[in-house]
């Protein structure tokens, strides 16, 4: 049994930590905005006042938080991990986040004599729920074979990208770039279908049948479809990762056009309202371009509608 701190306990964080509770671990848990989850109280987990009061307790201390400023105010408040630490604990960033401030936040952690992993995740809401997210992860390869065990209890594909902290945002980012610019693509491909008067459900279903079938199709032109904009990944986190994509090829001097393309979208849909919506609701930005729609269906319970 290992003595565990998980800071944040959101859409993603609750299932997470619910399998690290199965599996027989002790956790302590704290969030900014309780209540805290009454099935991890009630299987034991044990609520901290503070992150903190939570990295006392513990022995690793995971955090699965919004975005960057979250993760520093986390770590780094008065009340925040960092004063709760002693050494040899581990810190482990599951956040999505700048590559640049974790390097940053691992340094600051190093020094306290602590080990610090970035090990972000994709998989969204539906692959926390059925421990099947994909761990992408930064740092030493003595803190992740310490990690390795817990990160197996929560996902399905975990690997080390490099020794440096920050290696795991760096690949998180490359992947919401190619997540968020397909999202993009599937809807375009539909709306183009809708209003040439052809059926996008059959041009989905052929489409699903060739070259450019992709998981994305699948999932998120069903949804589209269906008009099932309830989210499994907030359109608003889809912009805030591609902000941070954008900040890191400004850092390096990267052109990535697809990705501004894409980031834009996502702004205009957080204007019109859909900001916690699934981010597959991108696709009434462009409906409402080309005034049609893809599919029928009552949109009522999406903001901007």
């Amino acid at each position: 049994m290992t003595q565990i701190g998980f800071v944040g306990l959101g859409i993603m964080g609750r299932p997470m930590a619910g399998h690290l509770l199965a599996a027989g671990h002790q956790l302590f848990l704290h969030d900014k905005l309780p209540p805290l989850p009454e099935e991890l109280l009630a299987g034991g987990a044990v609520a901290c006042d503070s992150a903190r009061e939570a990295a006392e307790q513990a022995e690793v201390v995971i955090l699965m938080v919004p975005d960057t400023p979250d993760v520093e105010a986390a770590l780094f408040d008065v009340d925040g991990v960092a004063a709760g630490l002693g050494p040899g604990k581990l810190v482990i960033d599951m956040s999505s986040i700048s590559p640049t401030a974790t390097a940053r936040f691992a340094e600051r952690v190093n020094a306290l004599d602590c080990l610090y992993l970035d090990a972000p995740v994709s998989g969204g809401s539906v692959g926390a729920e059925t421990a099947k997210l994909t761990i992408m992860v930064g740092g030493p390869e003595e803190a992740f074979e310490r990690a390795r065990p817990l990160f197996e209890l929560m996902g399905k594909t975990v690997t080390l990208i490099g020794s440096r902290n920050g290696d795991g945002q760096v690949c998180k980012a490359a992947n919401q770039i190619i997540v968020g610019v397909t999202v993009q693509a599937v809807a375009e491909a539909l709306v183009l279908a809708a209003k040439a008067g052809a059926d996008p459900a059959r041009v989905r279903e052929a489409l699903l049948g060739g070259a450019a079938a992709s998981a994305i199709l699948e999932m998120h032109g069903r949804r589209m479809l269906e008009r099932d904009f309830e989210p499994g990944f907030r359109a608003e986190l889809q912009h805030k990762d591609l902000n941070v994509v954008l900040s890191a090829a400004r850092d390096l001097g990267v052109m990535l056009p697809l990705a501004a393309t894409a980031e834009s979208l996502y702004n205009a849909a957080t204007a019109k309202g859909l900001a916690k919506r699934d981010h597959s609701a991108v696709v009434q930005i462009l409906e409402d371009l080309a005034a049609c729609r893809v599919a029928g269906g009552d949109d009522a319970a999406a903001p901007g509608n």
